[in-house]
This record gives structure tokens, sequence and C-alpha cells, in this order.
């Protein structure tokens, strides 16, 4: 497997190029773009097989939970082939990989890192029910209740934004479980099935043509006290793992995959004569914000070095990189519309986000820098834990 060459990173890289090269079939991307919600879940799961044969589904787990223990410096390798190569992104599994992990393994059971980790790996979906439509941001306020009968929770109420929901085999579910306490201190975090009695799952069509997100409706629904996390009305401190477990190489990631995917869309435009070079304004806007973009990764290089231990300000680099990142996506996105003109007015749902386009990039952009904690939020960690000025 090329995973079996993590420490030898130079044959590790090589290799990883080799297998893209023979892995990957040739116009895949729009073969996805084209086909239904179905053809897009077989392909991911399809994507996920390939990528476990050969080690790399896991590889940043450790060794005891079926990972490989890959160091930071490869994981950084594997994602920047990936990007290099527009390999997809296994989008349908980030829940699955990065937030399960990253509150299991700290504070999971034995049985529950037992049943529920070694499944990931060969395909199994997770979402998330998180927020709700009163407690998004502030998430704290969430109101969805849980009250103990016997051995299980009785839960009823509402979550909203849950990616893949509808594809999903198992949800991390946020419950109120002691109204009377602070309101951190009286949720609960559990495990649910989505097969469970009483659930049901609306999928939200988005401006972008997708429906990534789920809203969950929860009547009466019962969920084992086994499948708890943590104890009871202490599920904050569980959740604040969860939540960190998305920043670091992920974000990499993404910028990584955005920085190949300017680079293609300027290499094409200089082999086509596109006519917007010679355009001065519009040439400095797409030159100023690719030095940004430039200026964003080295950040998120900074955000990995200080999660791996070697620094003290992960939460606030976190901050500085999500409101970077998601106000960047914005203006690429209006520059490229600009670009584009007429001819890019045409609406297209596109799943290979390797892909600049003006008009899909433009509608996807601004759901971000409300996702994932909104712009006002990040403004205010800066402002309050960075720069110590007073609240309000």
């Amino acid at each position: 497997m090329i995973i079996d060459l993590k420490d030898d990173l130079p044959a590790f890289r090589q290799a990883l190029r080799d297998w893209l090269a023979e892995t990957l079939p040739a116009g895949w991307s729009d073969a996805v773009d084209q086909g239904s919600e179905e053809d897009y879940l077989e392909h991911q799961k399809w994507w996920m097989a390939e990528c476990h044969k050969q080690g790399l589904a896991v590889p940043h787990w450790p060794t005891e939970y079926g990972g490989a223990g890959l160091s930071l410096t490869g994981q950084v390798v594997l994602a920047d082939e990936m990007a290099r190569n527009a390999a997809p992104r296994l989008d349908l599994f980030v829940v699955s990989l990065n937030h399960i992990p990253g509150t299991l393994i700290p504070f999971g059971t034995p049985k529950q890192k037992q049943q529920y980790l070694p499944e990931i790996p060969k395909g199994t979906i997770w979402c998330q029910g998180f927020s709700e439509p009163g407690a998004g941001s502030d998430l704290a306020s969430l109101r969805c209740k849980a009250e103990r009968d016997g051995d299980h929770y009785v839960v009823n109420g509402q979550k909203i934004w849950s990616s893949f929901s509808m594809f999903a085999k198992h949800c991390i579910l946020l419950v109120r479980t002691d109204f009377e306490a602070v309101k951190q201190a009286g949720i609960t975090f559990l495990v649910m099935d989505m097969d469970t009695p009483g659930l049901e799952v609306r999928p939200i069509k988005q401006l972008n043509g997708q429906s990534e997100f789920g809203e969950l409706f929860l009547t009466d629904v019962r969920i084992p006290v086994e499948n708890r996390v943590g104890e009871e009305n202490a599920g904050w401190k569980v959740t604040q793992a969860t939540l960190a477990s998305e920043r670091g190489v992920l974000w990499f990631d993404w910028a990584e995959r955005r920085r190949y995917s300017i680079e293609r869309f300027y290499r094409e435009a200089l082999e086509n004569g596109a006519a917007w070079l010679e355009d001065d304004q519009l040439r400095r806007e797409f030159m100023t914000l690719f030095a940004e973009h430039q200026a964003g990764r080295r950040m998120i290089r900074q955000l990995l070095r200080e999660n791996d231990g070697h620094g003290g300000g992960a939460a606030m680099t976190s901050a500085f990189v999500k409101l970077h990142d998601t106000t960047l996506r914005q203006r690429i996105a209006d520059l490229l519309v600009r670009i584009d003109q007429l001819g890019g007015q045409e609406f297209l749902s596109i799943r290979n986000e390797t892909v600049l386009h003006g008009m899909y990039d433009f509608m996807s952009a601004y759901g971000a820098t409300i996702s994932g904690g909104t712009t006002e939020i990040m403004h205010n960690i800066i402002a309050e834990r960075g720069l110590g000025l007073p609240k309000g």
C-alpha cells in the first residue's frame, strides 16, 4: 500500500502521483456533475474504497484505531498531491473522517470506539445535529430537548444545516437535558442512528442548486443512554473537541485546491488569449487576490504548526484563517462573475470544486461567512480574546 511509504516522503509523494494518474478515470468530473444525486453518492463511496485500499482513507488516525499515524508533514503532502491532481474531495465523509475521531478518541467509551470507528474507512457516512433555527452562531442556546426515560433519552426538537444528513447512517446530536442550568452546563452529547423511529430528514434546496444540507425533525425519538458521549450535562466540553477537529489540515486542503484552481484558470486564460487579460483593472484585481490567497496559505501553515504543538495561538489563528478565507472566497467569486460577463451567467450546479465557475462560486461563497462561525463572531473573537478589547 502507498501508506507503507509514509516514512520516505519523496517516495510517498511519487507513489501518490502515480496512483492518482492510474486510478482516476478521464472525465470523472463531468460525469459526476452531470449525474444524479445517487450517482454522486456512489462515486464518493467508490473513491473512499479506492483510498482505503491504499491505506489513505484514515491515515491521520492513530494506529490503534485503524489509522497509520501519518505525520503532519505526511498529511500535508497527501493533501497537496490530491489538490495538484484535482482528485475528488471526500465531501460526504468530512464529519466521518474528522469530527468523529476528534470526538470519540478522547471522549468515547471503549465500546463506542470499537463500534463506530472501524466502519468509517469502509464508507459509513455521519452527519452533525448541532445548529437549530434559533441556535446557530449562539450554539449554546439550543432547545432540542432530551428527557431520561429508563435506559433511553426521549428527544424532541429540530436541527438545521445538517450536511449530507439524507445519506448518513449516524448523527452526532446535541440536546438540552437541563433547562435550569447555565446554557453551556445543560447540554448532552448523543449518537443517534438515522433510522431511529420518529426522525424525519428534509433536504434543503440551496441557492446554488444543490441540497447539501438537511433539516432534522425529532418527535419522541428514543436514543439509548449508552449512546451518550461524555457525562450528562457535560456535552459542551465534548463539543469543543468536535469543532476543533475541523481546523488544520482540512483548511489546508481547501486552500491548496483553490490555489491550483486559480493557477489553472490563469494558465488557460493565457493559452486562450482571454479578453479580460487586456483589462488593466481586472488583471490587477486578479493578481491582488492571488497574492492574498498565497498569504492565507502561509497563515494556514502557521495554524498547522500551532495545532501540532509548536505554538500557543491556535484558536486565534483559526479565527483569522476563517475570516480571511471566507471573505476572500466572496471577492474571488465576485471577480470571476465580472470576468465571465454574460458568458458566465448560465448557472451550473457543480460538485467538482477544483474548477472555477463564476456564477456557481458567487452563489456558494456567501454561505461560508455564516457557517462554522459567522464573520461577526470571528471579529468578536479577535477583538475580545486577541486584542483584549471590552465587550459591547
